[in-house]
């Protein structure tokens, strides 16, 4: 498979040209032409490119890549390191980062309603720049608060923030995995009696208790291992390509 090949195909199947977003979406580090091994990860952290290294990777397909918003754009230090690594070993960067949050059935949002058991009913939060990143649905019966951080973290391997709105059980459910905690109010306004997100602020805390909508905060990085592992699943069928998801453990 030609690189230039595979980085136009998944830039159509992510529809990137409708996002507006923090980061260059796409090819982020130019390797080798041909791929014939792909390696998924969260992140493109040391540590995953160094295993990426190892299972002798062509090409290496992340959530979060590099070239952020307001960084410092000096090849120093950590990032000097990262693009030596792949400049030195001629291994590609692939990035999505909210095009594959937001896709309907390959994206971190959808993968983590069937990782829960959700039933997807719609999507929430279109500013007229981005598509609608937040999900919503429903769980397969109405369930309690505390009842649904048990399911979370049975699920995801880890244990939840939850801070309690109420007493009253959860109908419906919105969702966006990350650092979406700013979305609460928009889950609120919608109706939802819950919010679920990675990240938790400040401010989130007191939004919950005062509006009666239970949130939870299950986890950056818990929340967002799927839809790498879907869309590099799918890559893999579609062009017969190795793929292999690497999990850098991280506890945020």
């Amino acid at each position: 498979m030609q690189l230039r090949e595979l980085v136009a195909y998944t830039n159509r199947l992510l529809a990137i040209d409708r996002f507006s977003d923090y980061c260059p979406n796409g090819l982020q580090v130019e390797g080798r032409a041909e791929i014939r091994t792909l390696v998924g990860g969260v992140t493109a952290c040391q540590a995953l490119l160094e295993a990426a290294l190892e299972q002798g990777a062509d090409a290496v397909l992340v959530h979060h890549g590099y070239f952020w918003k307001g960084e410092d754009p000096c090849l120093t230090g950590m990032k000097y390191r990262r693009l030596a690594t792949l400049l030195r070993h001629e291994i590609g960067l692939l990035a999505y980062h909210l095009p594959l949050d937001a896709h309907p059935e390959l994206g971190n949002n959808a993968q983590l309603a069937r990782v829960l058991d959700l039933t997807v009913t719609g999507t929430i939060g279109d500013d007229g720049r981005t598509p609608g990143l937040v999900m919503l649905g429903e769980p397969a019966a109405p369930i309690g608060g505390a009842a649904f951080a048990a399911h979370l973290a049975t699920r995801l391997g880890r244990p939840s923030l939850h801070i309690a709105g109420g007493d009253a059980p959860i109908r419906q459910l919105a969702w966006c995995t990350g650092g979406a905690q700013s979305f609460i109010a928009t889950a609120q306004a919608a109706g939802a009696d819950a919010f679920l997100t990675g990240e938790a602020s400040e401010q989130t805390v007191h939004f919950a208790r005062e509006t009666g909508l239970h949130f939870f905060a299950a986890g950056h990085h818990a929340t967002e291992r799927y839809g790498v592992q879907a869309l590099g699943a799918h890559l893999a069928q579609a062009f017969d390509l190795r793929f292999a998801f690497i999990d850098i453990d991280n506890p945020v």
